[in-house]
């Protein structure tokens, strides 16, 4: 399916057909636009290097090319569709899946959506002037790249609050552009994204742990008996695997200058020199993936066996399960604290399915770590990064009123705050790592705090002028 990009708005949902729709999201538009001039990338360009979609295919679906941030073309794509899909889940298992908003899934399906789009513009205010730091042209691009492309997350779930909720669903729409990360008066509506993302350490960690969890949220999402929401975000995922790309490899490049630095000046304390030490790159972890953690939701969610049983939101991969898909019989165990100790209990499955995703997404991120530590081992170094317990530094769930240690010891508040400096970025921390954000806008060259990327974009090469800055 190709997308036309000769509309005002690009789509492959033949928006020309639907004239009403069509007048809604072009009164919308220049809202958006206004919002990414006030709101998104600080740092004025020409044209950035940027992807394109053109089609929602397998293969070769995207375009590379300069672009004028300004000009970038938002639009609507949904996945091909499939007009043999039945629903794979919950109580309708077997039936044909929805192509319009059943009446009494209405509000729960309005809300997921609107938990979702607003998750979106929040992380582009979030790493809004970023790019006066950035390390690299080639990193700058990739920043431009993940806030182009979270801004056309935000189309997607607005065209489906337009098309298919009415009057409530276009004030959603509009409020999606009213609420902003951090706002003392109207926050964005997911903790995580109201915290600061003040400099690349930050960055990568976000790109690696918080957009995991979108990856995830947008996976379940895909399950969906309501074909649209499922199609949107099958479509999304293509998009969103560069963003964990960014935070992968972003971190491998830190821990390979961080090693790069202790080798050659013989110490763990390379602050002096410029470098992250391991130990603050620890903390940044233990930080992020614990607030990452918390947009699970608890790990006991009557709202998300209600979903499932009516069809909204499924599991990771549900059709590869190995099971009834109804869940009704079935159990689950999931982590609790019970006389100051971690241990489990054991649940109905359909209660548990927060913990499912969440669990799902822990082993993933281990992916990473092994990466990381890899680089460690080859180096000599006996030092390992780790994630830390699931309890630990939680405010959302089962651990939200204890204090747990990364190694998963539940310890009273006096040892928790003669600890916490230990575990968890300090203001002395945050005040190095920002010290070493300076912009390098020369092409082939890097900041000293980071090691270069081992390939170009597109197979361009590393030192391509990937941004002219204006």
């Amino acid at each position: 399916m190709s997308i036309d990009y000769s509309e005002k708005i690009p789509n492959n949902v033949d928006l020309a057909g639907d004239r009403k729709l069509q007048r809604a999201l072009e009164s919308w538009q220049p809202n958006f636009l206004t919002w990414w001039k006030t709101m998104g990338p600080a740092v004025p360009t020409e044209d950035v290097y940027l992807r394109t979609a053109v089609a929602v295919g397998r293969e070769g679906w995207a375009h590379f090319g300069h672009v004028a941030m300004d000009e970038y073309r938002w639009g609507v794509f949904l996945a091909e569709r499939n007009h043999d899909r039945r629903i794979a889940f919950g109580e309708q298992k077997g039936e044909p899946v929805w192509q319009q908003v059943p009446g009494e899934y209405r509000a729960d399906l309005q809300r997921l959506i609107v938990i979702q789009g607003d998750t979106e513009p929040a992380s582009v205010e979030q790493q809004r002037r970023l790019g006066e730091t950035a390390p690299s042209l080639y990193d700058l691009r990739n920043l431009f790249q993940v806030n182009v492309e979270e801004g056309r997350h935000l189309w997607a779930m607005v065209y489906l609050l337009h098309a298919y909720f009415g009057r409530n669903g276009r004030d959603e729409a509009e409020a999606l552009l009213q609420r902003n990360s951090g706002d003392l008066d109207s926050p964005r509506m997911l903790g995580a994204f109201n915290e600061e993302t003040p400099d690349w350490l930050s960055f990568f960690m976000f790109t690696y742990f918080t957009d995991r969890d979108g990856k995830y949220q947008l996976g379940s999402l895909k399950e969906s008996a309501f074909d649209p929401l499922s199609r949107t975000c099958e479509f999304m995922l293509k998009e969103e695997a560069h963003h964990m790309f960014v935070g992968t490899t972003g971190i491998d490049r830190v821990v390979t200058r961080t090693v790069e630095l202790m080798r050659e000046h013989d110490t763990e304390d390379i602050a002096p020199h410029g470098g992250i030490p391991l130990d603050v790159i620890q903390k940044y972890v233990n930080f992020h993936y614990s607030v990452s953690l918390d947009l699970f939701g608890s790990e006991r969610s009557t709202n998300a066996a209600n979903y499932f049983t009516a069809g909204l939101k499924g599991r990771w991969q549900e059709e590869r399960r190995k099971d009834d898909h109804r869940l009704t019989e079935d159990a689950a165990l999931i982590d609790v604290v019970r006389d100051n100790q971690v241990a489990t209990e054991e649940i109905s499955a359909l209660l548990a399915l927060n913990h499912d995703l969440r669990r799902e997404y822990i082993a993933d991120c281990q992916t990473g770590l092994k990466r990381w530590n890899r680089i460690l081992e080859k180096s000599g170094l006996t030092h390992r990064l780790y994630l830390p317990h699931v309890g630990f530094n939680r405010e959302v769930g089962q651990f939200r009123e204890h204090h747990v240690t990364p190694k998963g010891d539940v310890v009273g508040p006096d040892a928790w705050a003669a600890k916490k400096d230990q575990w968890l970025p300090t203001e002395a921390d945050k005040t190095h790592v920002r010290s070493l954000m300076r912009p390098v806008y020369e092409p082939g060259k890097i900041a000293g705090w980071i090691a270069p990327p081992t390939n170009g974009i597109n197979d361009k090469p590393v030192d391509y002028e990937y941004v002219h800055l204006a």
